[in-house]
């Protein structure tokens, strides 16, 4: 799972992220997907025979440690960072890290701690009061591909998290890459250039 590590977590860190209303999207069945408000997890649940989680790694990381976008959403707090891959009959879809503020790991919330590769999204929309703010989007062009990013701030009973998922290659929400043969998830070179954009 090097790949991961090595291209994505650093490809979400540099995303020139832009407001959702601010981004023109020519492809409805992309742009649904992009502004999803439920949880994702439970529609890709319905795209596969079996959906499920990868926890790549958790551990705590101190709010000096958060970019200053992520300072904006969240505060300057310490939060938990957790990192995980999103697949739909083994296949990797997404990947996905979140920010969940220590605060927010306090009374029934305890929980999420301890979610291990159970989907964030079954348990925070779960709860009545949950609800998704400050949507942003970005684009990138890697080895010839475009992939989209999102990262919004979910709330439950009043206390934010942070989620920004990078949707990869042959995640469904790209219909025109569904037909296509071949390896779902490209092999990728760590010393190859990135760039992001709209």
């Amino acid at each position: 799972m090097s790949t991961f590590k090595q291209i994505y977590k650093p490809l979400l860190a540099q995303a020139d992220w832009q407001s959702s209303d601010q981004v023109k999207m020519a492809d409805a069945v992309l742009a649904s997907w992009l502004h999803e408000q439920g949880s994702l997890s439970r529609r890709f649940a319905r795209d596969c025979h079996q959906f499920s989680v990868l926890l790549l790694e958790q551990s705590p990381i101190k709010s000096a440690q958060l970019q200053p976008g992520e300072q904006q959403m969240l505060g300057r707090v310490d939060c938990l960072e957790r990192n995980v891959v999103l697949q739909g009959d083994g296949i990797p879809w997404v990947f996905a890290r979140t920010l969940i503020p220590l605060p927010t790991l306090t009374g029934d919330e305890q929980d999420l701690a301890q979610l291990g590769e159970l989907p964030l999204g079954y348990r925070v929309f779960t709860d009545q009061s949950a609800r998704r703010d400050a949507l942003q989007l970005a684009e990138f062009r890697l080895e010839g591909e475009s992939l989209w990013a999102r990262r919004s701030r979910l709330w439950v009973k009043e206390k934010p998290m942070l989620v920004a998922e990078l949707f990869l290659s042959a995640a469904p929400v790209y219909p025109r890459k569904a037909a296509q043969d071949g390896n779902p998830l490209p092999s990728f070179n760590p010393s190859i250039s990135v760039t992001s954009g709209r």
